[in-house]
């Protein structure tokens, strides 16, 4: 099986998950009704740098083929702009390692099969990164800080991709954008630190056409710190999976589902996140959304409306009232 090189914190040790099966109905289905438990014991910590089996890696991201980034390819480490530009645009399989602080000008395009991982404290600032087109691609370990633009931007009919343990600070606009048609993407073990405009998936209530059938998101394990909204603010994606994340301190809402989208929202821990749910949002029309078995901490009950499917995949759902101190303890790069 291949492996991805992983660095930062992962998983917390020792506490038992339930294996969702996700042949039954979401109306009906409870955590307990899982028929197997298991540990989830795919931890590293620190400065360590170790190989992470290739099934580490949960939700759409291992559909349509799965997700491998550059791996078999070679590995380059660059410490500058115009290294790192040159050694991301070629679709061919390819690891590039980040080194310290690089500040770019704009937005770098990223080719196909490539893994960016950052060294620890690596960081980009002023600029960001964007996938047009691209396929499987991984992006591990890296800080985001000040970005003119967007810090990720994901766009037309880009498929899998696995965003995991990246540090967003605040910038201009999106932190991680998902739009026009994208598909087959993971979200995970994401730190976002006061982040405004924080995620969108989907950009605009007429761009149905392109994007009914797609923007399948995987959003788990993520901690939101301070974040105002749109975590994610979904249009026309169905079914879009937000689970086992951390909210603390929203400042506006959490989930906003828009434009006929269908969101799972479950197993989440929230605290001081008040105003979790919205169903519609601004101008856009009302979406659908399943909220279940998330543990509230000074927080209202998260609203449902509709009726969503269940996703296509097997997925770990831990103990909710758990979720804090396991995010906590491993999101973010290191």
């Amino acid at each position: 099986m291949s492996t991805i090189t992983a660095t930062g914190a992962r998983r917390a040790l020792g506490l038992a998950t339930a294996t969702v099966l996700t042949s039954l109905s979401l109306a009906t289905f409870s955590p307990a009704q899982a028929n197997e438990l298991q540990t989830d014991e795919s931890r590293y910590t620190g400065q360590e740098q170790i190989s992470v089996q290739q099934t580490g890696l949960q939700g759409y991201a291992t559909m349509n083929g799965g997700t491998t980034g550059g791996a078999g390819g070679p590995t380059t480490t660059v410490t500058s702009a115009s290294a790192f530009t040159s050694a991301v645009a070629s679709s061919s399989a390819k690891i590039v390692r980040v080194s310290g602080t690089i500040a770019l000008s704009g937005m770098v395009n990223v080719g196909s099969n490539t893994t960016i991982i950052g060294n620890s404290g690596a960081q980009f600032t002023g600029g960001g990164l964007n996938f047009d087109s691209d396929r499987n691609v991984i992006v591990q370990n890296m800080r985001f800080n000040s970005w003119s633009d967007d810090a990720i931007n994901v766009q037309d009919a880009s498929t899998n991709l696995w965003f995991d343990n990246n540090t967003f600070g605040t910038g201009y606009d999106g932190a991680l954008d998902i739009k026009r048609g994208s598909d087959y993407i993971t979200v995970s073990w994401n730190r976002f630190n006061g982040t405004d405009k924080t995620m969108l998936l989907g950009h605009s209530d007429d761009n149905g056409s392109q994007d009914i059938g797609h923007l399948r998101v995987s959003y788990h394990h993520n901690w939101f710190n301070g974040t105002n909204q749109r975590t994610p603010r979904v249009r026309f994606g169905s079914t879009v999976h937000v689970y086992s994340n951390y909210y603390v301190n929203i400042g506006s809402y959490c989930v906003a589902t828009t434009e006929n989208a269908g969101v799972l929202f479950e197993g989440n821990y929230l605290e001081n996140a008040d105003d979790a749910v919205h169903i519609g949002e601004g101008s856009s029309d009302d979406g659908r959304i399943l909220s279940r078995n998330n543990h509230l901490v000074n927080t209202g009950t998260p609203a449902s409306s509709g009726s969503v499917s269940g996703v296509p995949y097997g997925y770990s759902l831990d103990t909710p009232s758990n979720v804090k101190s396991i995010v906590t303890a491993s999101a973010g790069a290191s």
